[in-house]
């Protein structure tokens, strides 16, 4: 019997032409033109910036919006293959995916929904063709998990707001030409939109970093930030408005880990089946090594599913944040652990860039942490199947 890589489950049996084919795109783009350059990118502590104008012309970049995004130039494809997107893009580096994955998810989609009509004529299609990049400001240094907490004020001025706070461990925020911030007016939670160079708003880039470093993370600041009214999401007000925003990236992380365990599996197969040790025979030959190889395909294999369920769900319309915390939880755990039992099955070798499996480890140690922790997702969860909320 033939190998079967990292489709043990005839998962690719359950997929249309359509979406085989969109999968088959990414990763095409991703062999060619992420894998030979990301180490040296993440060594470096440099985002390719290049590869943002190649994302759009592939359609990567805000795909997934619904039809209503079409006149805007968007793709408009299924939330399925979107998610092989997110995965192929993060089997090349979570920092890559992090990017689209913001452009779309944290900032064409609060634009298209929340935004005038202006807004998304002027922004959408602009963001969609990669000339114009966008962040989203919500976490702040004092606020994480705890975003009602935010300090962050808008003040209304006449015919202008005016914006003072922080934002930190922004995606993209030093090289966007726009920012999604998020801040406290006297009416509730209000966002707003932040073009680069507007007087009493900066950005500066966080560095030394041991993990996406191939991904640009910065801080924000505004110090008497004026903008006009028209600034402001006309529909985005509240917290679950940018609650909202953050289940639509949380499925493209659902998805995305996939990619990254699924290089580290590989990776680690591969080493095992040529390694030789002792008697001369390859250490995949011995009990312990394939039964982590196992673990690691079965849980690849699971994490597939429910990645899969929830794109069909969300087709379908029927997908909830609660269900979105379960595959963001769930594979992003997975795939943590997918990386360290790869790292063990490398030895020494495990650590050095010339394999993937550490810089994957470091960056997933990000994506466990953002969009909401496991503890948090934990919770989400808990209050679905309880009926009662433990924030508190």
């Amino acid at each position: 019997m033939p190998f079967p890589g990292v489709d043990y489950l005839l998962f690719d049996s359950q997929l249309t032409p359509r979406e085989l084919l969109v999968r088959q795109t990414a990763r095409r783009f991703v062999d060619e033109r992420v894998s030979p350059i990301v180490r040296d990118c993440y060594r470096d502590a440099v985002f390719p910036r290049h590869l943002v104008t190649e994302m759009a012309e592939l359609g990567f970049l805000g795909a997934n919006l619904g039809p209503e995004s079409e006149p805007y130039g968007c793709a408009a494809i299924k939330n399925v293959e979107y998610g092989f997107i997110m995965q192929e893009l993060e089997r090349g580096d979570s920092g890559i995916r992090s990017f689209a994955s913001v452009q779309g998810s944290l900032v064409m989609y609060p634009i298209l929904q929340y935004g005038s009509e202006e807004q998304k004529s002027h922004w959408l299609p602009r963001l969609q063709a990669g000339k114009a990049i966008g962040c989203f400001g919500l976490t702040e240094p004092d606020f994480g998990s705890n975003p009602a907490g935010m300090r962050t004020r808008a003040e209304r001025d006449g015919a202008h707001w005016v914006l003072n706070g922080e934002k930190t461990w922004i995606t993209n925020g030093s090289i966007a030409d726009l920012a999604i911030v998020w801040a406290r007016t006297p009416e509730g939670i209000q966002g707003f939109l932040i073009e680069r160079g507007t007087p009493g708003f900066s950005a500066s880039e966080i560095h030394d970093k041991w993990s996406m470093r191939a991904s640009v993370t910065s801080s924000l600041s505004m110090v008497d930030c004026r903008v006009p009214s028209s600034a402001a999401l006309p529909g985005a007000k509240g917290l679950k408005s940018a609650l909202a925003c953050l289940t639509q990236a949380r499925f493209g992380i659902g998805w995305g880990v996939i990619g990254a365990a699924m290089d580290c599996y590989e990776t680690a197969r591969a080493y095992t089946v040529t390694r030789k040790q002792f008697d001369d025979r390859p250490i995949a030959s011995h009990q312990l090594v394939q039964e982590k190889l196992a673990n690691m395909i079965t849980e690849i294999t699971k994490a597939q599913l429910l990645a899969l369920h929830c794109g069909r769900l969300k087709d379908a319309g029927r997908l909830d944040a609660a269900h979105v915390s379960m595959l963001k939880r769930n594979n992003a755990t997975m795939a943590i652990e997918c990386a360290r039992t790869s790292r063990d099955l490398l030895g020494a070798n495990g650590i050095t860039g010339e394999y993937p499996i550490m810089r994957h480890l470091s960056n997933l140690e990000t994506v466990r942490t953002y969009e909401g922790t496991d503890h948090i997702h934990a919770l989400v969860i808990g209050e679905r199947v309880t009926g009662i909320s433990a924030y508190r």
